[in-house]
């Protein structure tokens, strides 16, 4: 393969076989030095273009994709001493793509880029990179302290599975409450504080500084869910020390891919893959290079896409709030976390391209969706969100269903809260134009 250009003046790093007797090594595999020094108060489009670009085989400008599953190497002795650790990655030196692959590892060292972390790891979805974080920081009778506010298949994981299956509990919290985060870690005991940047789907604003503050203060682990807004906010600069993301969101844009994210130090995706107690490597929730491919020429152009986003929903949900809608959105000066999400964000990203309008009962909800997809084609009924089309879903019938009645009560979610992805296809006026037509349709038959 031709060298790979390193745009930060680092090691350029050769993508030829070396031999194992080669004293070339780059101890920076996943970021650059550079990098990890600079990125603590780099903007994340900066930090972006600062990763190191990798070209294609032939020179092409785009990276060449190694599908390879198995790797060869020159010498027989080789392979005995990269099964014992003394040869890998970091010295072009790779085994089989259920451990490091070349093109996910690149992918990797751009979410390591992007959210100012040592180190980045990518899976097979959002909750495989969840679930190895925890199983990794957590042993059987671990504990776990987290939001009430999740996503419903994370709440399941730490109500349902993980007791059952691993002996791992989690006592759950209002994350705004500080004194209850306090108490409910306990020193010694707790092994990890989880929550999410921004709360799927209340919009609850994490106080991620303080939160890691407590959390460091008892040497539990603060691991954040970034999912709703990246570019917007970045946990590892506020303090935390792991950063989760369902990559099929915002940072894929297409609604065609399933991929997850772990960034963090080093040592922890190491641990990761470690060959005999890692939970990617042991439980295998593998990236298709493939996939990284596509995600590494999506991730470019992220943080225009994040722009248009949020300046859309800052838009909607303002004009929405005018004509006397109940809407939830942290970019309002009325949302109780609106100074502390302004006070810890990215400049110039806006305020996260997700907005609640709370119709109160589930019946009004459907309805209200009904006429904004199928009489004004404003977005479409689906789950999940970060789609160029705006998406719509009355979250405590769906993303948020393996929650009780009790547990969404606490988490804030009303049978009727509608959460909006908005998109940003066609104009915003004539979007606006859409979604009028739909509340007029809608105030026939009823008054809000």
């Amino acid at each position: 393969m031709a060298d790979t250009l390193n745009q930060t003046n680092n090691v350029v790093l050769s993508n030829k076989k070396r031999s194992s007797d080669s004293d070339d090594h780059d101890d920076s595999f996943f970021v650059s030095k550079k990098q990890t020094k600079s990125l603590a108060w780099e903007d994340p489009a900066a930090a972006l273009a600062n990763a190191r670009h990798e070209f294609g085989e032939h020179g092409g400008v785009n990276m060449s994709i190694e599908a390879s599953a198995t790797f060869t190497v020159m010498e027989p002795e080789t392979m005995r001493r990269m099964f014992d650790g003394e040869l890998g990655p970091d010295r072009d030196f790779f085994i089989y793509s259920r451990h490091f692959n070349p093109t996910v590892l690149n992918l990797g060292r751009l979410m390591a880029a992007l959210e100012g972390t040592e180190a980045a790891y990518c899976t097979a979805s959002g909750l495989s990179a969840i679930s190895s974080v925890l199983l990794q920081l957590c042993s059987s009778g671990g504990h776990v302290v987290a939001s009430r506010a999740l996503y419903g298949g994370t709440h399941a994981l730490l109500t349902h599975f993980l007791p059952r299956a691993c002996n791992i509990t989690t006592t759950f919290v209002d994350i705004r409450d500080m004194d209850m985060v306090k108490e409910a870690i306990v020193e010694g005991r707790t092994n990890v504080l989880y929550f999410e940047s921004m709360s799927n789907p209340t919009l609850t604003v994490a106080n991620v500084p303080e939160l890691s503050r407590i959390a460091h203060e008892k040497g539990v682990t603060v691991v954040v869910d970034n999912t709703f807004a990246p570019m917007v906010l970045s946990p590892a600069k506020l303090g935390a020390d792991v950063v989760v993301h369902s990559i099929s969101k915002y940072i894929s844009g297409g609604a065609d891919i399933i991929a997850g994210a772990v960034c963090g130090p080093a040592s922890l995706v190491n641990s990761m893959m470690d060959l005999h107690q890692g939970s990617l490597m042991l439980l295998g929730p593998t990236m298709n290079p493939k996939v990284a491919f596509e995600l590494a020429e999506r991730l470019p152009h992220l943080g225009l896409r994040m722009k248009e986003h949020c300046k859309r929903a800052l838009e909607y949900a303002t004009r929405m709030t005018k004509l006397g809608l109940k809407v939830i959105y942290p970019g309002l000066e009325a949302h109780p976390d609106h100074a502390l999400l302004k006070s810890m964000a990215n400049k110039d990203y806006g305020y996260g391209g997700i907005l609640c309008v709370d119709m109160e009962t589930e019946e009004r909800a459907n309805r209200f969706m009904n006429v904004l997809q199928n009489f004004t084609q404003f977005g479409f009924m689906a789950v999940s969100l970060g789609y160029y089309e705006t998406l719509m879903s009355c979250s405590g019938s769906s993303t948020s269903s393996e929650m009780n009645n009790e547990e969404k009560e606490l988490a804030g979610i009303s049978p009727g809260l509608v959460r909006m992805s908005i998109g940003y296809n066609g104009s915003l006026e004539q979007k606006w134009i859409q979604l009028e037509k739909a509340l007029s349709k809608m105030q026939e038959k009823m008054s809000f």
